[in-house]
């Protein structure tokens, strides 16, 4: 016997029909019961039946939402006079503000008739959300955009480019006023669509392929196997499928290029998922291996697909283990080559990752440096007396970086700094930062050392 569905059933279904919906579903749980957006959202993207055009606008609005957090709530600052008890509303009114002031093909008239059928669908029956809503939305479109008083740079760079206060100070502190404007202008611009050519493809076909598909592609300034494409939606297609190219950020390519491979080399990957930096380095090995570390089994499996589908598994070899604990399963000198790219805040990927902006606090960069050294100083017994070894982060905190290099060559007086030259760039002292505001690239710090003698 078939039951009918029950009336809540029915309800949610009709929800799922429209991307506004999808994207309030998606706020209420990352913003209420803080979920992880890109899996909250990929979830009930790929439940709906929304044409790709509405499944572009619902990313648009949660990301975009998540994003300016701090600057929506602040707009609500006089409108809201009353607390907000119903778990949708806050939510619904931080993506119509969004809509209102960011999106501006979409008239004004069909933000607010879409946030009242939404405040209707989601409301409990005769809930005073609707009329809430309504009335908060109005006032807002008389009123207009505001922001604090600029004498206090710090409250006005964090309500206008949506930062904690700690992050803009941090900034102002480490880099300066100008440089920190600079920053926090560049993480709100929308992410680059980066590729990273397969070293096993032809990379000119790649390219020409590229093109005859619309991808509008063009060579990145910092690395010449990155290509920048005018769109998303790679994953999807042949190119992506038959692995002759990855999705990689320019900066987070320029790691492995930091090494000089030669033949029959055997490299340790101490902290590999999901795998795109342990492919990279197999695809530069002759006759070597690389093995890839991480704590999760279940994190390994994405880097077997990974290597199998970049047709390199026949290199790569997978361990569970803490990198912390390496050396109580490997030998000492085992590795030619090491590469740690160590646990970090992701203060680098603040453009990429909007929430990490709301959850990092201050502390987290000197706890994360903790675990950074122990990682770095583990490993480093298992470097050949020739080896080199690479330290990175996606990250640009001091503590994570700089002062994680001087404290494990403090510790460790066998190491030294050692320059590198990648295909585009090089550094002279060991070291090499990339800020967000580069190009819009990630933010990514690099550091190369070998043995001394």
């Amino acid at each position: 016997m078939v039951k009918a569905a029950s009336l809540s059933q029915v309800k949610k279904l009709s929800i799922k029909k429209s991307a506004r919906a999808i994207s309030l579903e998606t706020l209420i749980k990352v913003l209420e019961q803080g979920s992880y957006s890109n899996i909250s959202l990929n979830n009930n993207l790929k439940h709906s039946d929304l044409s790709i055009a509405d499944q572009n606008l619902a990313t648009k609005i949660v990301y975009g939402t998540i994003q300016y957090r701090l600057f929506l709530e602040y707009q609500l600052k006089g409108l809201v006079k009353t607390k907000l008890t119903e778990k949708y509303v806050q939510p619904l009114l931080l993506m119509s503000l969004y809509q209102l002031i960011f999106l501006d093909k979409v008239p004004n008239r069909a933000v607010l008739d879409e946030a009242n059928k939404l405040a209707k669908q989601f409301g409990k029956p005769h809930s005073a959300g609707f009329r809430l809503v309504n009335g908060i939305l109005r006032s807002f479109t008389r009123r207009g955009v505001i922001l604090p008083n600029e004498s206090n740079q710090v409250e006005y760079l964090s309500i206008k480019e949506s930062v904690p206060e700690w992050l803009v100070k941090y900034l102002i502190d480490n880099w300066g006023l100008d440089k920190a404007k600079s920053v926090l202008a560049s993480i709100n611009q929308p992410a680059k669509n980066s590729v990273r050519i397969s070293s096993l493809a032809n990379s000119e076909q790649v390219f020409s392929q590229l093109k005859q598909e619309n991808y509008q592609p063009e060579w990145s300034k910092l690395s010449s196997h990155d290509v920048i494409l005018s769109h998303g939606g790679i994953s999807e297609s042949d190119l992506f499928e038959n692995g002759k190219l990855t999705i990689q950020d320019e900066a987070a390519s320029l790691v492995v290029e930091a090494f000089d491979f030669k033949p029959k080399e055997h490299v340790l990957d101490a902290c590999s998922a999901p795998g795109g930096k342990t492919v990279q380095i197999a695809e530069n090995l002759v006759d070597g291996d690389v093995t890839a570390l991480d704590i999760h089994e279940k994190k390994l499996r994405l880097v077997r697909e990974n290597a199998q589908r970049m047709h390199v598994a026949d290199k790569v070899k997978t361990k569970a283990c803490d990198a912390r604990k390496a050396p109580e399963i490997f030998t000492p000198g085992e590795f030619t080559k090491i590469l740690v790219d160590a646990p970090c805040s992701g203060l680098g990927l603040l453009r990429r990752k909007p929430e990490i902006r709301y959850t990092k606090r201050q502390q987290d960069l000197q706890n994360l440096q903790k675990i950074q050294l122990a990682i770095l100083t583990a490993v480093s017994s298992l470097l050949k007396k020739d080896g080199k070894l690479v330290y990175s982060t996606c990250s640009i905190s001091v503590e994570e970086n700089e002062e994680v290099v001087k404290k494990f060559l403090q510790t460790n007086p066998a190491f030294e700094l050692a320059p590198f030259k990648l295909t585009k760039l090089e550094s002279e002292t060991g070291m090499l930062k990339i800020m967000p505001d580069l190009d819009g690239n990630d933010g990514f710090f690099i550091a190369k050392f070998k043995l001394r003698g």
